[in-house]
């Protein structure tokens, strides 16, 4: 049976103003229900993510700037950064962990700059939302193998679909290269690409 996380719940002490944060960030408002004046609801997802996050009044008892460790994986994390601070996150400089593999508790072993070989995984940020919810950004470049299942293969949105075909296509051309002719079944190199890509086994060549 699959098992899909859906919601994430973060504590916080002003919905309005966690609201205006998250949705100041681009993610997208899905819902702010308020059945009665005691129970609120308010869901935002952000881009690309298939999971989404909620906050409001009477959801959780966590007390509010409580979640911490938080994660959202993107591709470019120095991009990342600049858009964070352009939408006034003031997210944290980039760093890598000292032990090299995902990164400690806090800010303890953190080293400026990002991971030296750009390795996928390796690279960090943080930023908080304005009860000290605490978040951090990961760099993932290259998925490990096994980490997706290769029969369900999936797009978060036309953008990311967009980007796979291109990193296809310029693959696809040094494989044409490689053979010294056109490759008239292109669509099926194009789709295995795709998948092993994105499942983290080895790629067509």
């Amino acid at each position: 049976m699959d098992m899909k996380l859906e919601v994430v719940v973060v504590p916080v002490s002003d919905v309005d103003r966690a609201k205006d944060f998250y949705t100041r960030l681009g993610w997208r408002l899905d819902a702010d229900v308020a059945p009665d004046e005691t129970f609120r609801v308010v869901q935002v997802t952000p881009p690309g993510s298939p999971a989404s996050v909620i906050f409001g009044t009477s959801v959780t008892s966590q007390t509010p700037g409580s979640a911490q460790g938080l994660h959202l994986v993107v591709d470019d994390i120095n991009a990342a950064r600049e858009e964070l601070k352009r939408r006034g996150a003031e997210p944290s400089e980039v760093f890598h962990d000292a032990g090299g593999v995902f990164h400690h508790a806090g800010t303890e072993a953190r080293v400026p700059g990002p991971d030296p070989q750009r390795t996928s995984y390796g690279s960090f940020l943080s930023f908080s939302d304005p009860d000290g919810n605490g978040w951090l950004l990961q760099e993932i470049t290259t998925r490990l193998p096994g980490r997706l299942d290769p029969a369900a293969t999936t797009f978060a949105s036309a953008e990311d679909l967009a980007s796979a075909l291109r990193r296809a296509a310029a693959a696809h051309g040094e494989h044409e290269a490689r053979i010294g002719a056109a490759d008239e079944n292109w669509p099926d190199w194009y789709a295995r690409y795709m998948v092993r890509e994105q499942a983290g086994t080895e790629l067509p060549s």
